[in-house]
């Protein structure tokens, strides 16, 4: 089945206002960078966006910030966006902090079809507050619930158009389970090759998960955080 789109501004048409997205990526690493851009342009508003960050000012998903177009965020770490800060400070901005861990794990539940499970992290904590808890052979534990999402926004380095994925290093964090956890998925890919052009042990997500993919341009790969030593 070929699953290849035209771009990002087609993928985008889908959403509509007051969708939810999980959108990969481990810093600036790996975020499906075509895609933010055309979610930006698109207007569509009120977005729940499920990310390990939220990007940066002026890139990432720091342009959806920017623009008003998202309501929350669930996400684990967050210190490099100030238009970020003075939303949540502001309260225009819902935000849901996970361990990071514990985050990883509800997306993969949520892909696998688990109901949830327990976990020592968080106890004891805001985290913990309205779930819960158990002791578990003498540890406290606190139940979370899976994470899914209406739209899964990955990013590849090769791809194949039947949606077989394969990843590069640090872009493999959080793509591979968000793929499987998002009901539909879009994957933006820096290769788009024909099927058979990706060695089948190589594959990192089966196409099964996909339903749209298509060859990205002109990205960038930004540094989150440059840090020099002075000469």
């Amino acid at each position: 089945m070929d699953k290849v789109i035209s771009g990002a501004v087609e993928a985008v048409r889908l959403v509509q206002d007051g969708a939810s997205i999980m959108v990969g990526g481990f810093g600036l690493c790996g975020i499906p960078e075509n895609l933010i851009v055309a979610l930006r342009d698109s207007g569509v508003r009120d977005l729940t966006i499920i990310s390990n960050n939220a990007g940066v000012d002026g890139f990432g998903l720091g342009l959806l910030l920017e623009s008003r177009l998202v309501k929350k965020i669930i996400g684990t770490y967050v210190g490099e966006n100030q238009e970020f800060e003075r939303q949540c400070l502001s309260g225009e901005l819902e935000v849901e902090l996970v361990p990071q861990g514990t985050f990883a794990e509800r997306i993969r539940a949520g892909g696998a079809g688990i109901g949830g499970f327990f976990t020592p992290a968080g106890y004891g904590t805001v985290v913990a507050e309205g779930k819960e808890t158990r002791m578990i052979d003498g540890v406290p534990h606190v139940f979370e619930r899976p994470l899914k999402a209406d739209f899964a926004f990955v990013k590849a380095w090769r791809g194949d158009r039947a949606g077989n994925l394969v990843y590069r290093k640090t872009a493999r964090n959080f793509n591979p389970m968000m793929a499987t956890a998002g009901r539909v998925t879009i994957a933006e890919v820096e290769h788009l090759l024909d099927p058979g052009g990706i060695e089948p042990d190589h594959v990192h997500t089966p196409g099964i998960y996909v339903q749209h993919v298509f060859e990205g341009i002109g990205h960038e790969k930004r540094i989150e955080r440059r840090r020099v030593r002075q000469a």
